[in-house]
């Protein structure tokens, strides 16, 4: 192994490493928030259903928290060693965020350990509420900073490059880059639809297992709900990502839609193939959508990949990334929706197998989704490591002993995944929700 290209290794490695964290840290995001609903809701209902469902989904949040902080500490340590050249030169345009993600992850740890240790202590059960939001703000702090520095890579600025060195470094005007905004909102919506699609599947296989106790029907309603207002939000975010990428990464947009000639009322792609004459077969072409997306209206000029050199290009794989995305993001959306408006309608039943194995699925694709929509980003960047100033080629290492660091974090992953979907199994099974019910006294509660 040592002698393949170190690049590619530090490649490999660092897309292992960001394809394990993502979902423990989008899950470290929108957790909190689902704590958060389920224990007000408990509190301005009365009914303590919902607060066993904070109780309960805090103990598994704590396990997911701590791997992610393994891998994100990973990360840290492979941009010095995978990347040293990209820490040389840009280090100081991204320290700053760095940094606050570190503080913002402090202030969440504090106040996690004194809310799971404060449960009834006191007389005022709004204040351990009180206590969450400041978690809730920390992590989602921890995604804006972290993705600031995504951001600052796809469209670097606020410095001067002079002689490969970075001079006149402006931190706060390199985090709050064009991309910033749509990155940052994408992510933090994207994590608030995995997370509710995640305890969706969790209440939604309870019943399916036929445990139709109130408090899993009541658990599937509140994250069912969640899950459909935030795949809104999250679909119009990722409009808004395409006018920005038709606007400031042109030839991303150009590559994910297999689109070669600047035009006007130009037609989306979805699907099909490219032969090795280039052309695009059995693919759905939607006529001047692509025009409408980068621009909202048809006339809209969309560029094309052959205004740029080749060796500049994305790769053309991403066009099944995009396409990808796009289907599992309509079926997160379109599932739970249909889980509320057939649970409405008179004469039929509300929770057909059918539908509670949909609602299973919807974590897993979330997951799919925010994987190919890193996959997009990263990949469509290619061949920058910093857009338009330094190349991945030329940031990587050049160490032969990539090769064993990539089998030794591998091993690390698979230890610690299994380690943790174990430990969450074995929580969840040796205080099973139906008997906790019934030890705290709640058999009585009423459904709100």
């Amino acid at each position: 192994m040592s002698s393949l290209d170190p690049v590619l290794l530090s490649r490999m490695l660092t897309g292992i490493t960001l394809f394990v964290h993502i979902v423990f840290a989008s899950i470290g995001v929108g957790v909190p928030l689902m704590i958060a609903l389920a224990e007000w809701r408990g509190l301005r209902t009365g009914d303590p259903h919902y607060t066993l469902l904070a109780r309960r989904w805090a103990r598994g949040f704590v396990i997911t928290v701590a791997v992610g902080v393994v891998t994100g500490t990973s990360i840290g340590l492979q941009l010095s060693l995978l990347w040293p050249t990209f820490m040389r030169v840009a280090g100081q345009a991204i320290a700053l965020p760095l940094f606050l993600e570190t503080f913002a992850f402090f202030i969440e740890a504090i106040f996690l350990g004194i809310y799971l240790y404060t449960w009834d202590r006191f007389k005022s059960k709004y204040f351990h509420l009180m206590l969450l939001i400041p978690v809730a703000i920390a992590s989602s702090a921890s995604a804006v900073f972290i993705t600031t520095v995504n951001s600052f890579m796809n469209q670097p600025q606020g410095f001067t490059l002079k002689n490969g060195v970075m001079t006149n470094i402006h931190p706060i005007e390199a985090m709050l880059n064009p991309a910033t905004p749509t990155k940052v909102s994408h992510v933090l919506a994207s994590s608030y639809t995995l997370s509710a699609g995640v305890l969706m599947g969790l209440a939604a296989y309870s019943m399916l297992r036929g445990r139709n106790h109130p408090y899993f029907k009541k658990a599937l309603k509140l994250t069912a709900t969640c899950t459909i207002v935030f795949a809104i939000s999250t679909v119009m975010i990722g409009d808004a990502s395409g006018k920005f990428l038709a606007k400031y990464q042109p030839e991303k947009l150009a590559a994910a839609e297999w689109h070669f000639d600047t035009m006007t009322h130009a037609p989306f792609v979805y699907g099909g193939f490219m032969d090795e004459n280039g052309e695009i077969k059995y693919a759905l072409k939607v006529p001047y959508a692509l025009s409408v997306l980068a621009g909202n209206l048809p006339s809209t000029e969309v560029k094309g990949l052959n205004d740029y050199p080749v060796e500049e290009r994305p790769p053309l794989s991403i066009h099944y990334m995009f396409d990808l995305k796009i289907t599992t993001g309509v079926l997160i959306l379109v599932i739970p929706l249909l889980y509320l408006i057939r649970k409405r309608l008179p004469g039929r039943k509300p929770y057909p197998r059918w539908l509670l194995l949909a609602l299973i699925l919807v974590g897993p694709m979330a997951m799919v989704a925010i994987e190919l929509g890193w996959m997009f980003a990263e990949v469509g960047r290619q061949p920058w490591i910093l857009r338009g100033y330094m190349k991945v080629s030329e940031a990587a290492t050049t160490s032969t002993s990539v090769g064993w660091m990539l089998v030794l974090f591998v091993i690390l992953y698979l230890v610690l995944c299994f380690s943790a979907i174990k430990v969450l199994s074995k929580l969840f099974r040796n205080k099973d929700a139906v008997e906790e019910i019934r030890q705290l006294g709640l058999e009585g509660a009423e459904g709100k």
